[in-house]
């Protein structure tokens, strides 16, 4: 049950707001509980028994008025139930589709009948069970709290009177709950072994039918049937123990206020205080305790119960730290259980992601487009704040995003932006080593002015790379900033920026820059997954999609020099306004291109 309790609160903390709403809400729901009996007495024994009607009726009107306020704040709070379990009850089936497709696509993997039990039979029991708590714990809380605060205010020993029965009641409830709470297990467990084996005899109908074995199969399926029944009429008898304790504990309390009644009047209380006591246990007590008592009972066991089983049986762990390099202090880059939606109610993109990057390491990051890793890539640079969760710097990290930003000015000044003291030795080194050395002799070079809009996009990536060459940032974050180059020109620079110190993060659109990574964190929901390209390929269907689409019939995308079909990615001239040309060459020489050869990349092309 810890784990119901910790995913529970877990659940509620992602809605803040909400639960704050709904609980200001309930208090002013309650408030007609807390002044109903005192309103009463005041208005009987000092009003209408003492001759003065005026003061009854105002007595009455007060309460008229506190219960209109109590109506509207029951409203709100019944409509805010909704924004807080439809969220939970989305995410919970989500967990239950992705536990289930990881477990059917895995190595060795088998289909669950019993998963279709557990999509469309208890999560929704966990979403209804839910939003009943949530109404048995604010009824309880706040409408029980203020029936006991008002009934010790008009007469405290009538207060201890019921207090004892009360007690008795409740304490017998909490003796049977371990017994009711097994009797739900084994429920639940019934309805899964039910729906297992149907879903195995729907699936072979026809081979039932062809072989005559019907009469085996109504046995076969009659013994879940049989335990499923069996669960529910347990069920149906620690029901009835639960409505003693209820009796003991809200009835009991009623009838010693009548055969004590007497003797209070006798002893000074008037007749008010003890129709107020009265309205009190009837109107306030009972309902407050039917609540806690029926909705812990039903619907607190269906709850935990079936959320116990739907975590277990799903099997989607928490997450292991995601480790890059070495875990051995300092690391550059430290995020710990970092979740980030965009809006309250959205599904999480990052979800408890917990990720360690150390100098020297070389990761890449892939996954669909909008699946989230340009996000990621923000977080990483602080350009987000985490909803929760924490990220530590070793040192701020630079991001060189898609779309580089060029300002006018000289060559020289956007290349030594975050690097002012930069000596000219040392932007030859850079340009050189990226290969930025033709582009700024065409401009002109470092004392040359620059116009940003005559410049491709790849040649105001090329200036932003140099730029983040540069800099002193320990980290760099590499969003698509190569996307404009030629294959060539973005593994010349990546291979570049794994000889800086520090570390290297690539948000990668090519899956050559996955390869040429020594990590690969791979985007297939909020919880991304490490390992290196084998690793990957054998355990990720998503993963072996991507690599698919690069390898698969009808498709040759340039790939690294060296590569075995005999073709090498260069760059040509007149290229650059358009990244999705490629022209090749032999790996021994200059290759003339046959008449096949010229029709895939044609047709490449215009894909």
């Amino acid at each position: 049950m810890n784990t119901v309790v910790r995913h529970t609160f877990d659940e509620l903390g992602r809605q803040r707001r909400a639960v704050t709403r709904l609980a200001g809400w309930s208090v002013v729901e309650a408030l007609p509980a807390l002044a109903s009996g005192y309103a009463i007495a005041r208005a009987v024994d000092d009003g209408f028994l003492a001759g003065r009607p005026t003061v009854g009726l105002a007595w009455l009107g007060g309460y008229a008025v506190v219960a209109a306020a109590g109506a509207a704040g029951a409203r709100q709070a019944y409509a805010g139930l909704a924004g807080i379990v439809e969220p939970v009850r989305d995410r919970l089936a989500a967990r239950v589709v992705t536990g289930e497709l990881r477990r059917a696509t895995g190595p060795g993997g088998q289909p669950d009948g019993a998963a279709v039990a557990r999509l469309t039979h208890q999560v929704e029991i966990v979403r209804d069970t839910l939003a009943g708590l949530l109404t048995v714990a604010r009824g309880f809380l706040f409408g029980g709290v203020g029936v006991l605060a008002g009934l010790t205010l008009i007469s405290a020993e009538m207060a201890g009177l019921v207090a004892v029965p009360l007690i008795a009641g409740l304490l017998l409830f909490l003796v049977l709950l371990p017994a009711m709470a097994r009797r739900q297990r084994d429920y639940v467990y019934a309805v899964e072994r039910l729906g297992r084996t149907a879903e195995s005899l729907l699936r072979g109908h026809r081979d039932i039918a062809s072989a005559g074995t019907r009469d085996w199969a109504v046995h076969t399926v009659g013994a879940p049937v049989d335990e499923q029944c069996q669960a529910e009429t347990a069920l149906a008898r620690m029901g009835a123990l639960r409505r003693a304790s209820l009796a003991i504990s809200g009835w009991l309390p009623l009838a010693l206020l009548l055969i004590t009644a007497p003797w209070a009047v006798r002893n000074g209380a008037g007749a008010g205080t003890v129709l107020g006591a009265m309205v009190y246990i009837r109107q306030g007590l009972q309902p407050a305790l039917h609540l806690l008592i029926e909705g812990l009972a039903g619907g607190g066991l269906r709850y935990g119960v079936t959320l116990a089983r739907l975590l277990a049986a799903t099997g989607v762990p928490s997450p292991a730290p995601v480790q890059v390099g070495t875990l051995t202090p300092p690391d550059l880059l430290r995020m710990r259980d970092v979740t980030f939606r965009y809006g309250t109610a959205a599904a999480p993109v990052l979800d408890g992601l917990d990720l360690d990057v150390a100098a020297g390491a070389h990761l890449a990051v892939v996954g669909a487009s909008g699946i989230g890793k340009s996000t990621l890539s923000a977080l990483m640079a602080g350009l987000l704040p985490a909803q929760s969760g924490t990220i530590r710097y070793a040192g701020r990290p630079v991001l060189v995003p898609q779309e580089a930003y060029v300002f006018t000015g000289t060559v020289g000044d956007n290349l030594r932006y975050l690097a002012p003291d930069t000596t000219v030795s040392q932007l030859d080194a850079a340009v050189g080593t990226l290969g930025a050395g033709p582009l700024v002799g065409r401009l002109g070079g470092y004392d040359a002015p620059l116009e940003p809009a005559a410049l491709s996009a790849g040649e105001r990536q090329m200036i932003a790379l140099v730029r983040a060459y540069l800099a002193p940032a320990p980290l760099v974050i590499l969003d698509e900033a190569t996307c404009h180059l030629d294959p060539e020109a973005e593994a010349r620079a990546e291979q570049a920026f794994t000889h800086r110190p520090g570390g290297l993060i690539v948000i990668a659109h090519r899956m050559t820059s996955a390869r040429r990574a020594r990590h690969i964190l791979m985007f297939d929901g909020a919880r991304p997954h490490l390992g290196d390209h084998e690793t990957l390929l054998a355990t990720s269907a998503a993963y072996r999609d991507l690599v698919g689409c690069w390898t698969g019939p009808g498709s040759d995308p340039a790939r690294l020099p060296g590569d075995g079909d005999g073709l090498d990615p260069v760059a040509g001239a007149g290229l650059r306004q358009d990244p999705g040309q490629v022209v090749a060459h032999g790996a021994g020489g200059d290759r003339q291109l046959d008449g096949d050869l010229l029709d895939r990349m044609a047709a490449r092309r215009h894909h």
